[in-house]
């Protein structure tokens, strides 16, 4: 059920999630098998319209985050339960894996210590590389390089299938989705909980914050929040297709106490990105890009790999991560007021939201009540936008192309537009398909879309009549 009803209104459901974004897509999959009445409250047209539309698309093993944290615990169950269910829901990942390069003889001496910490949060196969042993396995790199950390496991997905179907599963079981949906307020009273949103009221037993960049303005409703999150930018460029080979593996730096630093990865989709940078702000929404930085990037990119020089830059964005105070995930369940809170979760969160999930559901159980799981759920595999798996322009009697940098046909279009959760923006439309991500940004394709798009996504102009002949 993705609109509200008369039904949807009287209905008591087990478990509200507040936020459509990666978590809370996860958590809305996670209780509808474990069989909560269940609905997803999402503020936007579409899901995944904040801090999960901009990311490094990348799989963790988790080998550097903090070890005996609630991050790490996710993280690598995240990992696990990724891989068991992917190909029943038909979602990507290239397990490519990564090399920690250290390029001065400070951060060389720091390799055993990234070693032991990854051993220590039992990802056990990352070894030490010799100087010679890193250009072997990468020989593009800058001559500069010193030595590394190989961690195998590391791997790229795609960021947006991945929580489109974990919603398309939770509504297939039962759940209940609305977006546009934003919660302005509620109470709890009789321990059921009132929420007020701009679609109507809801009503629930618990309540779960997946808020993200908004997590501590939401966990306002419930009590005074202990954490208040200031989004961390991170900017990206995004490199041709032609630039794909140049990296074989995932390019990491040797890590600081604040970020990840810079990573050069190939992508699902052919490309090869640079990115992300780190900068804290007060803005919640917008996520700027700014030339001084891009060119930056672009620099220390070609400074990795001098290789990139021949090559120019398909697109640039910038993606949001909901920092806060505390290095670790804020993750608490609130027994005495019917409320669970899921907040902090940053960069890894798109690897870890599925443990996540697995520990929400574990919250619930612990102080709310037992739940029956569904024993012969409902699969819902995903469209494969991946370039290493089959894609619609191969297949014969296939529709026009409408995007030809992407690839991308109409039938895909069209499908994208079908419920039960049919796509509602431009900026998800780009999201489900592919199309106007490619080298021309949308100059040749953008009419035909808005073609075939016209009346279904709102702002929308509809080409004139003779503009069609």
């Amino acid at each position: 059920m993705t609109e509200p009803t008369s039904a949807s209104f009287a209905t008591l459901f087990d478990v509200a999630i507040i936020g459509g974004g990666i978590v809370g897509c996860a958590a809305f999959r996670e209780f509808a098998l474990a069989g909560a009445r269940t609905i997803l409250l999402e503020r936007d047209a579409d899901l995944i319209n904040g801090a999960s539309k901009g990311n490094s698309a990348l799989l963790h093993t988790g080998f550097d985050a903090p070890p005996g944290s609630i991050e790490a615990a996710c993280v690598r169950d995240g990992y696990r339960r990724y891989r068991m269910i992917r190909e029943r829901l038909n979602l990507p990942m290239e397990t490519v894996g990564a090399v920690v390069v250290a390029w001065t003889p400070e951060q060389l001496g720091r390799l055993p210590s990234v070693r032991s910490q990854a051993h220590e949060n039992e990802v056990s196969d990352v070894r030490i590389l010799s100087r010679d042993e890193v250009l072997a396995r990468e020989p593009g790199l800058a001559s500069g390089a010193m030595g590394g950390v190989l961690v195998p496991g590391e791997a790229a997905i795609d960021p947006w299938s991945a929580p489109l179907a974990y919603a398309l599963q939770g509504l297939a079981n039962g759940a209940t989705l609305w977006r546009g949906a934003e919660v302005v307020g509620g109470a709890i009273e009789h321990g059921v909980w009132r929420l007020e949103t701009t679609k109507g009221l809801v009503r629930a037993r618990v309540v779960i914050n997946c808020a993200g960049n908004y997590g501590d303005l939401v966990e306002a409703i419930a009590r005074e929040s202990p954490f208040r999150v200031r989004p961390r930018k991170g900017q990206f460029v995004v490199f041709d297709k032609s630039a794909h080979a140049l990296a074989r593996t995932i390019i990491l730096p040797v890590p600081s106490e604040r970020t990840k630093g810079v990573v050069i990865s190939r992508t699902v989709f052919g490309n090869l990105i640079v990115g992300p940078t780190a900068e804290d702000q007060d803005e919640r929404r917008i996520a700027t890009v700014e030339e001084a930085t891009l060119r930056q990037l672009i620099e220390e990119g070609r400074r990795i790999l001098p290789g990139l020089t021949g090559h120019s830059v398909t697109a640039v964005y910038a993606g949001l991560r909901p920092a806060t105070q505390f290095k670790d995930y804020q993750i608490e369940a609130l027994r005495d007021r019917n409320w669970i809170s899921a907040s902090g979760i940053r960069s890894t969160g798109l690897t870890a939201c599925l443990g996540v999930a697995a520990r929400l559901v574990e919250l619930y159980a612990e102080h709310f009540g037992d739940l029956a799981p569904l024993p012969d759920p409902v699969w819902t595999p995903a469209p494969n936008l991946a370039e290493d798996g089959p894609r619609p322009y191969r297949e014969p009697g296939r529709t026009e192309i409408v995007c030809h940098c992407e690839s991308v046909t109409r039938r895909e279009i069209e499908a994208a537009f079908a419920p039960p959760l049919p796509v509602a923006t431009l900026g998800g439309l780009k999201r489900r398909t592919r199309c106007m991500m490619g080298r021309c940004q949308g100059f040749y394709c953008s009419r035909r879309v808005a073609e075939l798009a016209a009346g279904r996504i709102a702002g929308l102009p509809t080409p004139s009549p003779e503009g069609l002949q």
